[in-house]
């Protein structure tokens, strides 16, 4: 049930149908190369962040498909606390994410930047930062537009 504050407000996608195309393109560049697994949790981490019902529900729906258990989708909120169900390259590609994703401090860490460049080459960096960047133009236009989870963009 939506009330005023969760109603559908625009549908972005549909009204500028060219913005889709594009960075539909990207997401799928960033992925090329990347373990699908690995793409999903980034995903759906991202999309916690940022509070994308839309984007949530689509990935985690994926990673099922992926082959991820419910017990790691569902600690994912949690990842740092549960270093047992995530391996160091996940971890460190989780932490990079949050950095780029929240930029808090207006930068990523060297420390994070660091961490995970221990466990991917520059390219994969390259591909992990613009899948980033792409799942956090695709939150915060479907949060702005409040797409609704199941919805169809």
């Amino acid at each position: 049930m939506s009330t005023p504050e969760t109603a559908p407000r625009l549908p972005v996608f549909r009204l500028a149908p060219d913005i889709y195309a594009p960075l539909l393109a990207l997401t799928r560049a960033a992925k090329k190369g990347l373990d699908p697994v690995l793409v999903e949790l980034l995903l759906i981490r991202a999309s916690q962040l940022n509070r994308c019902a839309f984007c949530l529900d689509m990935h985690v729906a994926d990673a099922r498909k992926a082959g991820v258990s419910e017990e790691r989708i569902t600690l994912l909120s949690a990842w740092e606390e549960a270093p047992a169900h995530y391996t160091e390259k996940e971890r460190a590609a989780l932490a990079f994410t949050e950095a780029v994703t929240v930029l808090t401090d207006g930068f990523v860490p060297d420390e994070v930047y660091e961490r995970a460049a221990a466990h991917f080459d520059d390219a994969e960096l390259a591909r992990l930062l613009a899948l980033i960047t792409a799942i956090n133009s695709w939150n915060r236009l479907n949060v702005a537009a409040r797409t609704p989870a199941g919805g169809v963009l």
